[in-house]
């Protein structure tokens, strides 16, 4: 979507990318410490948007292909199997939610969507259709990069993937296996609905898990409208895990869109 004249990022330079591309890293980016060089797709139609990621991710020694409509997106997507994947919501061809969709039908790729579009129930229904993350226009160039650094981290396979897992906070520590939660040394007593929610939040650290999913998730497919339910049973998690529940550190509410679990 086309960003109001003045919003976007400011960029100096010339000629952006091509409409499908890949943008090669330049002869300094061979002296970075990363070992891996991560892929990022950006599709957005607005030609400032994407140079500017462009530039901003080149820098950092990521690689990047662009497209600037959803069938390309799709297509390019397949072909490169990117690690993480911008996406504009606004796009000329279809809705930015239908390429998460044709995405969510093959991969588990990290997906931040940024787009102008702010109202909650907007940004419910893309994290909904699988969007791991949501940043709005106009945006911060560090905070999207900061966002895009944590989805790449999440998507390492080092989290809790399995029943084995044990997740350690500086509070408290919980073992998916044993189904305990231990703060200062001494076990923490949960009811059956307490863990269930505890347990889909740290299977996904980092992410923001929508409200309808973790009703869904926990309460069953009848449920997706309760947010009462969860403002209850959070505070109750806070109450037994959070140093200051008043100022959660581990437990952190998105207004309007769900919750996430910080380690």
């Amino acid at each position: 979507m086309r960003a109001a004249p003045g919003t976007g990022p400011r960029i100096s330079g010339t000629a952006g990318p091509n409409d499908i591309g890949t943008e090669k890293n330049d002869k300094n980016d061979k002296n970075k410490k990363r070992t891996h060089m991560y892929r990022v797709l950006v599709v957005d139609d607005e030609p400032q948007i994407v140079r500017a990621l462009v530039i901003n991710l080149r820098a950092r020694a990521y690689e990047v292909d662009a497209a600037h409509d959803g069938a390309t997106a799709l297509r390019v997507a397949a072909a490169r199997h990117p690690d993480v994947v911008v996406l504009d919501l606004g796009l000329p061809d279809m809705d930015g939610v239908e390429v998460i969709r044709g995405l969510r039908g093959w991969t588990r790729v990290p997906i931040i969507v940024l787009s102008a579009r702010q109202a909650s129930d907007e940004k419910v229904e893309a994290l909904d259709a699988g969007a791991d993350d949501y940043v709005t226009k106009p945006f911060g160039m560090d905070e999207l990069l900061a966002r895009l650094r944590a989805a790449v981290r999440r998507a390492t396979p080092t989290g809790p993937d399995d029943d084995a897992a044990v997740i350690e906070t500086e509070t408290f520590t919980v073992d998916l296996a044993a189904k305990k939660v231990n703060r200062g040394g001494a076990d923490v007593r949960l009811t059956p609905t307490e863990w269930h929610l505890l347990e889909v939040l740290v299977r996904s650290p980092g992410r923001l898990v929508s409200q309808k999913q973790l009703l869904q998730e926990v309460w069953g497919p009848a449920y997706g409208t309760e947010s009462n339910y969860l403002r209850v049973y959070m505070a109750q998690l806070r109450r037994k895990l959070e140093a200051d529940p008043a100022r959660p550190r581990h437990f952190i509410t998105e207004p309007g869109m769900g919750y996430r679990f910080e380690p």
